[in-house]
Protein backbone atom coordinates (compact mmCIF):
# COMPACT_ATOMS: atom_id res chain seq x y z
CA UNK A 1 0.00 0.00 0.00
CA UNK A 2 1.43 3.39 -1.06
CA UNK A 3 1.12 5.90 1.49
CA UNK A 4 0.61 9.52 1.44
CA UNK A 5 3.87 12.03 1.66
CA UNK A 6 4.52 14.63 4.02
CA UNK A 7 7.21 17.12 3.87
CA UNK A 8 7.91 19.62 6.89
CA UNK A 9 9.32 22.82 5.23
CA UNK A 10 11.57 24.68 7.54
CA UNK A 11 14.06 27.61 7.63
CA UNK A 12 17.09 25.04 8.88
CA UNK A 13 16.10 22.14 7.62
CA UNK A 14 13.10 19.86 4.88
CA UNK A 15 11.93 16.65 6.64
CA UNK A 16 9.52 14.05 4.56
CA UNK A 17 8.49 10.97 5.52
CA UNK A 18 5.65 8.41 3.70
CA UNK A 19 2.41 8.51 6.67
CA UNK A 20 0.61 5.59 7.03
CA UNK A 21 -2.79 7.40 8.31
CA UNK A 22 -4.43 4.45 10.21
CA UNK A 23 -1.82 5.15 12.88
CA UNK A 24 -0.96 8.89 12.48
CA UNK A 25 2.60 8.02 12.12
CA UNK A 26 5.70 7.28 9.77
CA UNK A 27 5.39 4.17 7.81
CA UNK A 28 9.21 4.88 7.29
CA UNK A 29 11.97 6.75 8.68
CA UNK A 30 12.01 10.43 7.73
CA UNK A 31 14.79 12.32 5.49
CA UNK A 32 16.38 15.23 6.57
CA UNK A 33 18.00 17.46 3.86
CA UNK A 34 19.47 20.77 4.85
CA UNK A 35 17.42 23.96 3.71
CA UNK A 36 18.76 25.44 0.41
CA UNK A 37 19.88 28.48 0.57
CA UNK A 38 18.37 31.14 -1.24
CA UNK A 39 15.11 29.01 -0.13
CA UNK A 40 12.99 29.96 -2.99
CA UNK A 41 10.65 27.45 -4.66
CA UNK A 42 12.75 26.22 -7.28
CA UNK A 43 15.70 25.45 -5.49
CA UNK A 44 13.23 24.34 -2.57
CA UNK A 45 11.74 21.72 -5.32
CA UNK A 46 14.94 20.25 -5.75
CA UNK A 47 15.25 19.07 -2.16
CA UNK A 48 11.36 17.71 -2.68
CA UNK A 49 12.28 15.81 -5.13
CA UNK A 50 15.31 14.17 -3.05
CA UNK A 51 12.66 13.35 -0.56
CA UNK A 52 10.36 11.90 -2.79
CA UNK A 53 12.91 9.85 -4.70
CA UNK A 54 13.54 8.20 -1.39
CA UNK A 55 10.26 6.59 -0.91
CA UNK A 56 10.33 4.93 -4.42
CA UNK A 57 6.69 5.26 -5.77
CA UNK A 58 4.62 7.33 -8.54
CA UNK A 59 1.26 8.26 -7.65
CA UNK A 60 1.16 9.00 -4.07
CA UNK A 61 0.32 12.44 -3.45
CA UNK A 62 2.71 15.08 -1.71
CA UNK A 63 1.52 17.43 1.53
CA UNK A 64 3.90 20.50 2.41
CA UNK A 65 4.11 22.38 5.09
CA UNK A 66 5.07 26.05 4.55
CA UNK A 67 6.14 28.68 7.47
CA UNK A 68 3.51 31.33 5.86
CA UNK A 69 0.30 32.18 4.84
CA UNK A 70 -1.33 29.83 2.52
CA UNK A 71 -4.76 30.53 0.17
CA UNK A 72 -5.58 28.03 -1.79
CA UNK A 73 -1.96 26.69 -2.76
CA UNK A 74 -1.00 30.45 -3.31
CA UNK A 75 1.79 31.63 -0.85
CA UNK A 76 0.55 35.08 0.95
CA UNK A 77 3.49 35.64 3.48
CA UNK A 78 7.08 35.08 3.97
CA UNK A 79 8.38 36.22 7.27
CA UNK A 80 11.19 33.34 7.70
CA UNK A 81 11.62 32.31 4.24
CA UNK A 82 13.11 33.65 0.40
CA UNK A 83 10.44 36.81 0.05
CA UNK A 84 10.26 35.17 -3.84
CA UNK A 85 7.51 32.98 -2.21
CA UNK A 86 4.60 36.09 -1.70
CA UNK A 87 2.05 35.27 -4.46
CA UNK A 88 3.54 31.94 -6.02
CA UNK A 89 1.14 29.20 -6.57
CA UNK A 90 2.94 26.41 -4.34
CA UNK A 91 0.45 24.12 -5.46
CA UNK A 92 1.20 24.14 -9.15
CA UNK A 93 5.18 24.50 -8.82
CA UNK A 94 5.38 21.67 -6.72
CA UNK A 95 3.11 19.83 -8.76
CA UNK A 96 4.53 20.23 -11.72
CA UNK A 97 8.18 19.92 -10.47
CA UNK A 98 7.54 16.33 -8.65
CA UNK A 99 4.99 15.07 -11.60
CA UNK A 100 2.08 14.35 -9.03
CA UNK A 101 -0.20 16.19 -6.91
CA UNK A 102 1.10 18.31 -4.25
CA UNK A 103 -0.90 20.55 -1.56
CA UNK A 104 0.62 23.56 0.96
CA UNK A 105 -0.36 24.22 4.05
CA UNK A 106 0.43 26.55 7.12
CA UNK A 107 2.88 24.77 9.13
CA UNK A 108 0.96 25.82 12.17
CA UNK A 109 -2.20 24.54 10.50
CA UNK A 110 -0.85 21.02 9.71
CA UNK A 111 0.74 20.83 13.07
CA UNK A 112 -3.02 21.39 15.07
CA UNK A 113 -4.60 18.73 11.98
CA UNK A 114 -2.18 16.48 13.00
CA UNK A 115 -3.14 16.37 16.73
CA UNK A 116 -7.14 17.10 16.21
CA UNK A 117 -7.21 13.79 14.39
CA UNK A 118 -4.01 11.30 15.88
CA UNK A 119 -2.99 13.23 19.16
CA UNK A 120 -3.82 15.14 22.13
CA UNK A 121 -7.15 16.19 20.83
CA UNK A 122 -8.09 12.97 18.98
CA UNK A 123 -11.76 12.23 19.37
CA UNK A 124 -12.74 15.71 20.96
CA UNK A 125 -15.85 18.11 19.40
CA UNK A 126 -16.62 21.39 19.22
CA UNK A 127 -13.62 24.03 18.50
CA UNK A 128 -10.57 23.34 19.48
CA UNK A 129 -7.09 25.55 19.72
CA UNK A 130 -3.78 24.32 18.88
CA UNK A 131 -1.13 27.12 19.80
CA UNK A 132 2.23 26.71 19.42
CA UNK A 133 4.90 28.28 21.45
CA UNK A 134 7.99 28.66 19.93
CA UNK A 135 9.91 31.76 18.34
CA UNK A 136 6.41 32.87 17.80
CA UNK A 137 3.18 31.73 18.34
CA UNK A 138 1.75 29.49 15.65
CA UNK A 139 -1.97 28.27 15.84
CA UNK A 140 -4.63 26.21 14.53
CA UNK A 141 -8.45 25.96 14.79
CA UNK A 142 -9.99 23.39 14.34
CA UNK A 143 -13.43 22.60 14.81
CA UNK A 144 -15.35 19.16 14.82
CA UNK A 145 -12.42 18.14 12.86
CA UNK A 146 -12.70 20.33 9.89
CA UNK A 147 -9.36 23.09 10.11
CA UNK A 148 -10.01 26.55 9.66
CA UNK A 149 -6.68 27.95 7.80
CA UNK A 150 -4.19 30.76 8.42
CA UNK A 151 -6.02 31.85 11.77
CA UNK A 152 -2.66 33.78 13.02
CA UNK A 153 -3.33 34.29 16.79
CA UNK A 154 0.38 35.29 17.23
CA UNK A 155 -0.46 38.54 15.73
CA UNK A 156 -3.38 39.42 18.52
CA UNK A 157 -2.25 42.42 20.48
CA UNK A 158 -1.49 41.87 24.29
CA UNK A 159 0.04 44.50 26.26
CA UNK A 160 -0.50 47.14 23.05
CA UNK A 161 2.29 44.61 20.75
CA UNK A 162 2.00 41.11 19.15
CA UNK A 163 1.19 38.26 21.54
CA UNK A 164 3.87 36.60 20.08
CA UNK A 165 6.68 39.54 21.34
CA UNK A 166 5.13 38.99 24.95
CA UNK A 167 4.12 35.38 25.19
CA UNK A 168 6.27 33.13 22.68
CA UNK A 169 9.09 30.53 24.54
CA UNK A 170 11.71 33.32 22.60
CA UNK A 171 10.27 36.15 25.18
CA UNK A 172 10.94 33.91 28.33
CA UNK A 173 14.52 33.32 27.16
CA UNK A 174 15.24 36.56 25.45
CA UNK A 175 13.77 38.10 29.28
CA UNK A 176 14.93 35.69 31.72
CA UNK A 177 11.45 35.30 32.46
CA UNK A 178 10.51 32.78 35.44
CA UNK A 179 8.43 30.08 34.80
CA UNK A 180 5.76 31.86 37.20
CA UNK A 181 6.55 34.98 35.44
CA UNK A 182 5.99 33.67 31.66
CA UNK A 183 2.89 32.00 32.88
CA UNK A 184 1.67 35.04 33.57
CA UNK A 185 1.78 36.48 30.64
CA UNK A 186 0.13 32.51 28.93
CA UNK A 187 -2.96 33.80 31.46
CA UNK A 188 -2.96 36.78 29.83
CA UNK A 189 -2.71 35.45 26.46
CA UNK A 190 -5.10 32.69 26.84
CA UNK A 191 -8.19 34.46 28.62
CA UNK A 192 -7.88 36.94 25.37
CA UNK A 193 -8.38 33.90 23.28
CA UNK A 194 -11.33 32.82 25.68
CA UNK A 195 -13.20 36.08 25.23
CA UNK A 196 -12.85 36.30 21.79
CA UNK A 197 -13.46 32.29 20.61
CA UNK A 198 -14.85 30.33 23.52
CA UNK A 199 -13.39 27.39 22.57
CA UNK A 200 -13.70 23.85 24.01
CA UNK A 201 -10.25 23.05 24.56
CA UNK A 202 -6.60 24.49 24.07
CA UNK A 203 -3.57 22.34 22.86
CA UNK A 204 -0.34 23.66 23.76
CA UNK A 205 2.67 22.75 21.20
CA UNK A 206 6.15 23.39 20.60
CA UNK A 207 9.16 22.12 22.30
CA UNK A 208 8.71 23.86 25.28
CA UNK A 209 5.88 21.69 25.71
CA UNK A 210 8.01 18.82 27.02
CA UNK A 211 8.79 21.13 30.42
CA UNK A 212 4.26 21.50 30.65
CA UNK A 213 4.82 19.99 34.20
CA UNK A 214 7.14 23.53 34.65
CA UNK A 215 4.30 25.81 33.81
CA UNK A 216 1.22 24.36 32.67
CA UNK A 217 -1.12 24.11 36.41
CA UNK A 218 -0.02 27.98 36.67
CA UNK A 219 -2.00 29.11 33.23
CA UNK A 220 -6.00 30.00 35.45
CA UNK A 221 -7.94 30.00 32.49
CA UNK A 222 -11.41 28.26 32.50
CA UNK A 223 -11.01 26.14 29.43
CA UNK A 224 -9.16 23.04 29.59
CA UNK A 225 -5.53 22.89 28.11
CA UNK A 226 -3.47 20.23 27.82
CA UNK A 227 -0.02 19.59 26.39
CA UNK A 228 0.22 18.70 22.48
CA UNK A 229 1.44 14.86 21.74
CA UNK A 230 2.87 14.44 18.63
CA UNK A 231 6.12 16.39 18.68
CA UNK A 232 8.08 16.70 15.83
CA UNK A 233 5.83 14.77 14.32
CA UNK A 234 2.79 16.82 13.63
CA UNK A 235 3.89 18.81 10.96
CA UNK A 236 4.77 15.92 8.53
CA UNK A 237 1.67 13.53 9.64
CA UNK A 238 -0.74 16.73 8.98
CA UNK A 239 1.13 17.78 5.68
CA UNK A 240 0.40 13.99 4.68
CA UNK A 241 -3.32 14.03 5.63
CA UNK A 242 -3.69 17.25 4.15
CA UNK A 243 -2.68 15.64 0.42
CA UNK A 244 -4.86 13.08 1.27
CA UNK A 245 -8.09 14.14 1.98
CA UNK A 246 -7.42 16.93 -0.93
CA UNK A 247 -5.87 14.14 -3.64
CA UNK A 248 -8.35 14.22 -6.85
CA UNK A 249 -10.76 17.25 -5.29
CA UNK A 250 -10.86 20.44 -7.19
CA UNK A 251 -9.78 23.45 -4.91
Amino acid sequence: MEHPIGIDFGGTGIKGAPVDLARGDFAQDRVRIDTPKPADPQSVATVFQQIVDTFPTSTTPVGVTVPGIVQRGVVLSAANIDKSWIGEDADAIFTKALGREVHVVNDADAAGLAESEYGAAKGRKGLVMVITLGTGIGSAMIYDGVLVPNSEMGHLELDGVLAESRAATSAREREGLSWGDWSERLTAYFRHLERLFTPDLFVVGGGVSKSWEKFGHLIEIDTEIIPAKLENRAGIVGAALVAHRKAGQED
